[in-house]
């Protein structure tokens, strides 16, 4: 999540980065920044008050030492006004900073400066490549129907038992499944990754933590009694593990990798893009995470993306 002093900082560097996101964030920065002042000024008022009240209350113990009981009794009356106005400053206040984590909570991170602006996939840039061209052979056929022709998954029963998006992995399907698993936890452990076996469901503050809520609150599965979520991927978990923890310098990097089922309701997903395996409600993920100091923590990233590249190489 941004943060107010980078946002007071430099706004403008703000908003033209979010720009490159397609978001103008301008209206919402300038709406947030008018919450800020009004919150300070409110507060500053405050802390006036309060040194006022601070300096009567020595000022009515030494009018009643001196005898003068009719003037401390006038002064009370201020200190009482004062109370009540702190008391409305305090209301006041929360309701600010309520409004300010709101606007903040919806503002996204800013992209690297060496991310490309662009409004579809078709403005991606190539970074790096390892397999040489190569082209599907006239007579290929999609997973689909590869996956029912070998009998691997059972999309028909799945609808039956929960409904579009929860399909049946049978046979060497299931086992393919499960090896793949495997081999990537053992991979990953072998690079020096812990593995941890997270929670399903997490509360709302680890879905702020890693920013899936509250953008992305129609898009998970919410148990309301228990006031839960089913996890969209390990990642929200797993980081969330040190959520609100300082991490010794000495400690880092911290590598970490789960296996997990991932629940996404994937509301207003149609079209061909659905079919198969696509879009699903309930898939697999093995998930690596990392906590590193942030001067090296692009190094890091590097390291992770060279580390899944040969997981794809092998």
């Amino acid at each position: 999540m941004l943060t107010l002093h980078t946002i007071r900082t430099n706004p403008e560097a703000v908003i033209t980065a979010l720009a490159k996101r397609n978001i103008n964030a301008r209206p919402a920065i300038e709406s947030l920044l008018a919450l800020n002042e009004q919150r300070r000024r409110i507060q500053t008022e405050t802390e006036t008050l309060q040194a006022e009240a601070n300096r009567l209350a020595k000022e009515i113990g030494g009018l009643m030492r001196d005898g003068r009981a009719d003037e401390a009794v006038t002064v009370k009356a201020r200190t009482t006004e004062i109370k009540s106005q702190i008391q409305s400053f305090a209301s006041e206040l929360e309701l600010l900073e309520g409004q300010e984590r709101e606007h903040l909570l919806r503002l996204p991170n800013m992209p690297h400066d060496s991310v490309p602006a662009g409004k579809s996939a078709e403005d991606n840039v190539v970074v790096s490549e390892w397999s040489p061209e190569w082209a599907l052979a006239e007579n290929a056929v999609p997973h689909w129907e590869l996956t029912e022709r070998y009998k691997l998954i059972d999309f028909e029963r799945g609808v039956k038992v929960s409904g579009a998006g929860f399909p049946f992995y049978t046979g060497q399907g299931a086992r393919l499944q499960r090896a793949m698993i495997q081999f990537f936890l053992d991979r990953n452990t072998a690079a020096g990754y812990l593995e941890v076996q997270p929670p399903h469901f997490v509360n709302a503050a680890s879905g702020y933590g890693t920013g899936q809520l509250p953008d992305k609150d129609g898009q998970m599965y919410y148990v309301g009694e228990d006031q839960l979520y089913a996890i969209p991927t390990a990642e929200v978990p797993v980081t969330n593990m040190l959520r609100d923890e300082i991490v010794p310098e000495g400690d880092l990097p911290v590598k970490l990798t789960a296996y997990s089922p991932c629940f996404r309701r994937e509301a207003g997903s149609y079209g061909k893009d659905v079919r198969g395996l696509n879009r699903l409600h309930q898939f697999d993920k093995v998930e690596i995470v990392c906590v590193e100091h942030p001067e090296k923590s692009y190094d890091r990233l590097e390291e992770m993306v060279a580390h899944v590249a040969g997981l794809l190489q092998d």
